[in-house]
């Protein structure tokens, strides 16, 4: 079968559809050790099935924690544009009328998982009132940049499994059209044999009428010739290493963390048979007695657990120090930390969340643009991640006012949204208008007459 022609539509879809199939077979890793769906630790092949169960209860998962410490922290607060920073309506309006609230939450979390996930913007057609901007899986979309220009995309595709026809369809963006494309679902290890996929109404080779590829990537911590990364990426072994410890731990109470019996000086009883049998039926609520006058008894020491616990606390000290996350989170520890020593141990992660963020919010800023909603100097607003006592706040923010800083500043700081500030600074030109206007009337209004008193009456004599 002859190879498509470079940069056609047919050589952009098999390009794209090899990298997506490549990289989502390495990133499932990833998604698995979320789910807790960890690989058994190892233990000899005839010895497995009889205690598999003892394997799977040994899987503590602190991937999960590890992913939603840093994605609780990633909330978008609203939109500003302009020199006053005010708040920009239109993109927060779309941003709502899109459910991005959850979508975009959704977006960072396959992101923090696998490197990467997609927001996909289409422009109002048919029946779909607005531009739609929705979340897209990064085992169902990819795309490729222009070579030597990383931030202009010459590609990107989406795929997904048409439940209702089990039909494996493909939409593939270039900047100048769309192309759609269907096949039946391949078996494992073969290709799709492409057909093209007519849509009523549409003509095959679409325009594209945003003029761009409208995937645009939120990559999680990527690297200068590298795509996004897992957060997972480094400690998937010590996750491993935690579990191999903690079934060993297991192992260990099942068969000698119960102190072992001995007996020396009484001859060991037989059956019919001659043979041996168990002379004691251990059990807390039962003694051991031998007739023997020599027979002495006694019991090894339990087995000592301290060095398993000691080995998992130690690897989930790594991870905490690895991965930025707060000992205390992983450790489920609390004693007497002061409200200094907490907010030491999340510095290092108050500081990874800053640090992602400047890589999502680039993403999501084009995103609006690119919607036509907002402006060319259009920024992010971000929730704190910051979790400090209302007390602290307001000390802090009294403290700033008396410096001179601006209320509106401190509105920010307090945490308050674009859309509650611009409602505020609208309560208080209305407050002050309604003072000026009763200032004036008190001024310059009608003053108020004396009612005259009745003249006496004439005298009658």
């Amino acid at each position: 079968m002859p190879q498509p022609a470079v940069q056609s539509p047919e050589w952009w879809r098999d390009r794209l559809y090899k990298k997506l199939c490549e990289r989502s077979k390495q990133t499932d890793k990833y998604d698995a050790y979320y789910e807790c769906e960890h690989p058994l630790p190892f233990l000899h092949e005839r010895a497995r099935d009889p205690f598999r169960r003892l394997l799977e209860m040994s899987r503590a998962n602190y991937m999960e924690l590890v992913v939603d410490a840093l994605v609780g922290r990633l909330e978008v607060a609203g939109f500003q544009s302009g020199a006053d920073g005010s708040s920009d309506e239109a993109a927060w309006r779309l941003w709502q009328d899109n459910g991005l609230d959850a979508g975009s939450q959704l977006a960072f979390l396959e992101a923090a998982i696998r490197g990467e996930a997609y927001l996909l913007t289409a422009p109002p057609t048919g029946n779909q009132q607005g531009v739609q901007i929705t979340p897209e899986h990064p085992t169902q979309a990819i795309t490729e940049p222009v070579p030597g220009n990383p931030r202009e995309m010459a590609a990107g595709l989406k795929l997904w499994l048409d439940d209702w026809t089990g039909m494996l369809c493909a939409t593939l963006y270039l900047p100048n059209a769309l192309y759609k494309f269907q096949a039946k679902e391949p078996q494992h290890g073969q290709q799709p044999q492409w057909t093209r996929r007519e849509v009523a109404g549409e003509q095959w080779g679409a325009a594209n009428p945003l003029r761009e590829v409208p995937l645009e990537p939120l990559s999680n911590r990527p690297r200068m010739l590298r795509p996004g990364a897992s957060e997972l990426k480094s400690v998937t072994g010590i996750q491993d290493r935690i579990n191999k410890t903690i079934a060993d731990r297991m192992m260990t109470q099942e068969f000698a963390a119960f102190p072992q019996k001995w007996v020396t000086g009484m001859e060991i009883p037989v059956d019919e048979n001659n043979q041996p049998v168990q002379p004691f039926d251990v059990a807390v609520n039962r003694i051991l007695m031998a007739e023997d006058t020599g027979a002495k008894f006694g019991q090894f020491a339990a087995a000592d657990l301290t060095g398993y616990l000691r080995g998992c606390e130690k690897d989930v000290q790594d991870i905490a120090a690895i991965t930025s996350t707060p000992p205390h989170y992983l450790l489920g520890s609390l004693t007497n930390l002061s409200a200094e020593a907490l907010k030491a141990a999340e510095a290092g992660l108050i500081h990874k969340v800053y640090q992602r963020r400047r890589f999502l919010e680039e993403a999501l800023e084009r995103t609006m643009r690119r919607a036509g909603v907002a402006s060319s100097d259009a920024r992010v607003v971000w929730k704190s991640p910051e979790w400090r006592t209302e007390g602290e706040l307001v000390d802090a923010l009294v403290k700033m006012s008396t410096l001179g800083v601006p209320r509106e500043v401190l509105w920010e700081r307090w945490g308050a949204t674009p859309q509650e500030i611009t409602r505020w600074r609208q309560l208080n030109e209305d407050a002050l208008d309604r003072a000026l206007a009763g200032d004036v009337a008190a001024e310059y209004g009608p003053k108020p007459t004396a009612t005259a008193e009745p003249a006496p009456a004439a005298y009658e004599g």
